[in-house]
């Protein structure tokens, strides 16, 4: 199952970048930017060469970052993100394969739905947040709101299309655990090494994700 424990830290979290690093040496930039604006996590893709090694990087130098290993679509990478470090898996589909060695390996696995068969494979294997990819191409808030209510258990990570303008509209639905950014720390930014810049993002999110949570409780 997916761990209670991540659940949390995501819902308190809200936001998650995902960050597909062209060189390992960023990592610790990346890290040191994203805890300077308050925003303690990160997804790195298995997009580039340096995702293994930046995982291992961003557990050794900010320990107090919980750091993610995304686009993992085999058992093997898998592995190689659990012996690099990873706290949790994504993958941007369903597959039963790396679900399920994820399980047997007892490390948190959030895998990728957009259609009702996808939410009832997971909530077969006990799961209780799955990513919800791509978001804004497969059909935004109008489809999460409806693939939403027949499932009352099941918790959402938006990821896909979403920005700072409507960032806010899906931490307001309840289902939403917290959504992936990709914007944070974009590739142009990563290749500029523009990491005041992606602080400066991180922060925006923060702010985003802070406003949406007292209209929430003052509602």
């Amino acid at each position: 199952m997916n761990s209670p424990h991540l659940l949390e830290r995501l819902r308190r979290l809200r936001v998650v970048p995902v960050v597909t690093l062209p060189d390992v040496r960023q990592a610790a930039p990346l890290g040191e930017a994203l805890l300077e604006a308050g925003l303690p996590v990160a997804e790195i893709t298995f997009r580039s060469e340096a995702a293994r090694d930046g995982i291992a990087a961003l557990r050794l130098r900010h320990p107090d970052l919980l750091v993610g290993a995304g686009t993992v679509l085999d058992r093997a990478t898998v592995d190689r993100a659990l012996d690099a470090g990873a706290q949790f898996i994504v993958a941007p589909g369903f597959n039963p394969d790396v679900v399920d060695h994820c399980l047997r390996l007892n490390i948190p696995v959030v895998p990728g739905v957009n259609n009702p068969t996808g939410i009832e494979a997971a909530l077969a294997r006990g799961l209780s947040l799955v990513k919800y990819f791509p978001a804004e191409a497969s059909g935004g808030l109008r489809l999460l709101d409806a693939m939403a209510a027949p499932y009352g258990r099941m918790s959402f990570m938006p990821t896909g299309g979403v920005t700072p303008d409507n960032l806010g509209d899906y931490l307001s639905r309840p289902c939403v655990a917290a959504c992936g950014g990709t914007w944070i720390a974009g590739s142009s930014l990563l290749a500029e090494g523009d990491f005041a810049a992606i602080a400066g993002n991180a922060r925006r999110a923060v702010e985003i994700a802070a406003a949406r949570s007292g209209a929430v409780a003052a509602s």
